[in-house]
């Protein structure tokens, strides 16, 4: 094709928790646009995306990678403005949805597909959609283009989370296109350092808890583990080491008691 196989449109979201702003993103297939995250309502940003939609031969389908607001937002006005339908993972994670999308499903874009990976661990119904011939992963929130993730138990799970990487990491992909910040063109190199953060923040939570050596609350955990942020992310900070701990908990290497109070289990 001698347009450009997608596009990325910043969504007007900035915020703590979005960076810059979602990247909204429009494929091109001899069969019309799709679009990845429309992520805001604003009138502007609509436009912008029908507009591009329209020169790639019109939208045909909106996909959604999860159902967190900064990804679903925009989605159900845009579906309004275009007539076209909703897909996602599920319903329990997009009520608005008008199609699930099982793992492996496929899109036909003329000259290749496009596939859904199920990529649960930042959120249970997470999905990341796989350009199969460019070797493109338009990667949602797994990764970060700078940062990274929050995992936010009960939807987020860390164990789960880790098992996704994982699997990513074998599949051939040329670049990874994420919901927030720029392209990232080492995706071995990045997903590996993704891995070896949390497996290193896993083993900082156990050296403090062994130093402790008594049963501690979050909160008092927090600055400790995470010495090296600034505090005015704690509260953020606060979601992933529990969900650090629930996996430890889950593995039988850490408990928590009826006072909410945690330590590493006996051996």
């Amino acid at each position: 094709m001698s347009q450009e196989r997608y596009s990325i449109l910043l969504a007007p979201n900035p915020s703590m928790m979005t960076g810059p702003g979602t990247n909204t993103l429009l494929i091109s297939s001899s069969k019309g646009a799709i679009v990845i995250d429309p992520g805001d309502s604003d009138p502007e940003h609509l436009e912008r995306i029908v507009r591009e939609g329209q020169a790639r031969g019109g939208i045909r389908h909106i996909l959604i990678t999860h159902g967190h607001p900064d990804h679903v937002g925009g989605a159900a006005e845009l579906r309004e403005r275009t007539g076209v339908p909703i897909s996602a993972f599920s319903r329990a994670g997009v009520p608005l949805a008008d199609h699930e999308i099982p793992d492996g499903t496929t899109f036909d874009l003329g000259d290749t597909a496009l596939r859904a990976i199920h990529t649960p661990g930042h959120r249970f119904d997470h999905l990341c959609f796989w350009l199969e011939r460019e070797g493109i992963l338009f990667a949602g929130d797994v990764v970060a283009g700078v940062g990274t993730v929050v995992i936010i138990p009960p939807e987020g799970h860390m164990g789960v989370y880790l098992q996704t990487l994982k699997r990513l990491q074998q599949l051939p992909i040329a670049r990874i296109v994420p919901a927030h910040g720029p392209v990232i063109e080492d995706p071995q190199a990045k997903l590996s350092e993704y891995i070896a953060h949390r497996l290193e923040r896993e083993r900082q939570v156990i050296a403090v808890l062994n130093q402790l050596k008594q049963p501690v609350t979050l909160s008092t955990l927090v600055p400790l583990v995470y010495a090296d942020t600034d505090p005015k992310l704690y509260a953020v900070a606060a979601r992933s080491l529990e969900a650090h701990l629930i996996k430890l908990q889950e593995e039988g290497r850490a408990q928590i008691d009826a006072q909410q109070h945690w330590s590493l289990c006996l051996k």
